[in-house]
This record gives structure tokens, sequence and C-alpha cells, in this order.
């Protein structure tokens, strides 16, 4: 695994005045490539170019760059924290309660129905909308499941 991105990773920690480390490069370089990740898969994978690289670290680090606005946090429910790199555009994210599979989802073009709540004395500057459903291939295996548990019994118009 490489720890070249698309993003200057570096540039934007020394914005940070953070230092440009090993761990903190090598964790970007995974959320990035594979957002929506928990802590434990970042791990297993940043372990391919840091074998010892612990899991308590990563921790740490994405805790460090949520703080930051490097990496944004996302909480689903019955599921660990997952962890993205697309930041600063209050977009949403769907997920499949079959299969956990998460996608983003852009916010409203125009107005943004989300940022104007029914009764709130705040000013609404970011809202965290999670969509819930299936996602096609967990839909179709449902389909599939269903027809084969229906019994194939004689319709009572064609019988004589």
């Amino acid at each position: 695994m490489s720890t070249t991105t698309t993003r200057d990773w570096e540039g934007e920690l020394h914005t940070h005045a953070r230092r440009v480390t090993k761990q903190r490069l090598a964790v970007l370089a995974v959320v990035e490539r594979f957002p929506h990740s928990s802590a434990e898969a970042i791990a297993k994978v940043a372990r391919e170019t840091l074998p010892a690289l612990t899991v308590q670290s990563v921790y740490v680090v994405l805790a460090d760059l949520h703080t930051l606005g490097m990496v944004r946090r996302i909480e689903p429910p019955d599921s660990p924290a997952l962890y993205e790199t697309r930041t600063g555009d209050n977009h949403h994210h769907a997920v499949c309660t079959g299969c956990g599979r998460v996608e983003d989802v852009d916010c409203a073009v125009g107005h943004t129905p989300c940022l104007t709540p029914s009764s709130t004395t705040m000013t609404i500057r970011i809202a965290d909308v999670l969509y819930r459903g299936l996602c096609r291939d967990c839909e179709a295996a449902q389909s599939t499941e269903a027809t084969l548990a229906t019994p194939n019994f004689p319709s009572p118009t064609n019988q004589r």
C-alpha cells in the first residue's frame, strides 16, 4: 500500500501545526482509499505498510484528525464509528440494513431543507441525515429468498 494520495496530506498537517508522521500519513491514505471504514479495518490495511501500528494508535490518530476536520466520523446505529476524508460539504449517508454498506448522498441542491429545522433557537450549520434501507444486492437477494420460500401450489383457477 502506498501512502501517496490525491490530497496533500503533508501540507494539511503542516497547516494544522501537526508533525508529519508515518502513522498519520498511513491512516489518511487508508481512510481516503477506503471511505466509511472502522478503526479496526483501517489498522488492518495500514499494517501492510506499518506492521507495528496498533489499533490504539489508529484511534488516537483518527481522534486528532477528526478534531482538525481532516476526517469525518460517522456513527451509524448498531455499527462501530466509521471514518472518511470527505469533509466540509454537508453530505449525508445511506446505510444498508442488510449488509451494512454505506454510500454518500449529496445534500439537496439549492434550498437545503435539512438545514431548516421545524423549531430551534440555533443557527444550524451541519445536519447529519442517515438514510437506512436495502442496497440493490440485498434487495435482490431478499426478493430471491422470498420467491424460493413461496410454495408453488397449483392455482385454483387452473384446477379442474
